[in-house]
């Protein structure tokens, strides 16, 4: 059984072998009527598949004079040799409504494959929701066009490079613009690297430095203030800060976590020691530089060794002069040191603090170890 449309395709390929007939003996005027006699015959046909590319990428009448355009092509160049008028046609009208919607519509160059797959998925989805009197799920659209989910989504893509739009296009009733709608770049989105990696570094550090510096940056405090809660002076607060500064420095420029220098016992750089046997019996230790708590252990073993060596009525000097720092470890390591050398009966005595070590000094008993003058 012929569908209605079948016999008015049979019907044109009828109506265009008389017209072509008629048209060999007409003459100019007679021509002319003939030919718009057959367009306006065949017009049904060309809306047709003008509305196969209907949708919300290009508008219908637009589709509809691409379509009856090329439908004019085809009846002036039609000859009953071609063989088909309607295959003809088709042929023909389809490429100018393709040509079209590749070369004057798309506001962004993208494939032809990818254009017409866009267009093959916008015409299925249209089907499929008058069909089931919905919107179709993405997985019936693809089986439907005989893609997978993946080409789905990029022809879904590929569509939305169709039709671009104006910055300045008004949103809602006021003055709102579509370009007001959009965020401004963020500067601090070019820090988020960097503040990553300082975090992840803060948390290796020991937990002074980390508190110091947390509480000088982050808290906004003063290094004074922070040195009265932790028990140390402004100036070791300030070159705990120079140092984790100069650390984390290291770390941003190199891309990995360089040493710490208090991850060691020892720091042959933080201090230094010489010896000297004033006589048989008296031993005279100089140190010079700070001694906090990231090398006060390796202190503390080289001087509990060099007192322990020592037999039962030496006496050992300590030369602090060149100490200009000495937290609660460093008060610590004398305080070891002076109740080894009682326990062995040797005599250790200190000599040269400053006044801030030295009230420190007598403050945690070691009076008796201080030199006469130092104690004052």
């Amino acid at each position: 059984m012929l569908l209605k449309a079948d016999i008015e395709l049979e019907n044109l390929d009828e109506i265009a072998e008389r017209y072509a007939y008629a048209r060999e003996n007409a003459d100019g005027v007679r021509a002319r009527r003939l030919r718009d006699g057959m367009v306006r015959a065949a017009m049904p046909m060309a809306d047709r598949l003008a509305r196969r590319y209907r949708g919300a990428i290009e508008p219908l009448a637009d589709l509809e004079q691409v379509a009856r355009l090329g439908l004019v092509k085809v009846v002036d160049r039609y000859a009953p040799d071609r063989g088909s008028f309607t295959a003809y046609a088709i042929q023909t009208i389809v490429g100018e409504l393709k040509r079209h919607l590749r070369d004057r519509s798309w506001a962004v160059h993208v494939p032809r494959p990818m254009q017409e797959l866009s267009m093959a998925v916008a015409r299925h989805e249209s089907d499929l929701a008058r069909e089931l009197g919905r919107r179709p799920t993405g997985g019936e659209t693809a089986e439907r066009a005989g893609i997978t989910i993946g080409d789905l989504d990029r022809a879904r893509v590929t569509a939305a490079a169709y039709r671009s739009q104006s910055l300045n296009t008004p949103v809602g009733d006021g003055d709102t613009q579509l370009g007001d709608l959009f965020g401004q770049p963020d500067p601090a989105m070019e820090k988020v690297a960097d503040n990553l990696t300082v975090a992840d570094m803060l948390a290796r550090l020991p937990e002074r430095e980390r508190h110091v510096v947390i509480a000088r940056f982050y808290g906004g405090r003063t290094q004074a203030d922070i040195a009265a809660e932790i028990g140390v002076s402004q100036m070791q607060v300030s070159r705990i800060q120079s140092r984790v500064l100069a650390w984390l420095r290291d770390g941003l420029l190199t891309d990995c976590v360089p040493h710490w220098p208090g991850q060691h016992h020892h720091d042959p750089e933080a201090f230094d020691i010489t010896t000297t046997m004033v006589s048989a019996v008296h031993l005279e230790i100089r140190i010079r530089g700070e001694v906090d708590r990231d090398n006060a252990g390796g202190l503390r073993t080289a001087l509990l060794d060099m007192v322990c060596r020592q037999a039962a009525g030496h006496r050992v000097t300590l030369h602090l002069a060149g100490v200009p720092l000495l937290d609660a470890a460093g008060i610590r390591v004398l305080l070891a040191v002076y109740e080894a050398a009682q326990a062995r009966h040797i005599t250790v005595t200190a000599t040269g603090l400053n006044p801030v070590i030295r009230r420190v000094a007598a403050a945690t008993g070691l009076t008796p170890m201080l030199a006469p003058q130092d104690r004052s």
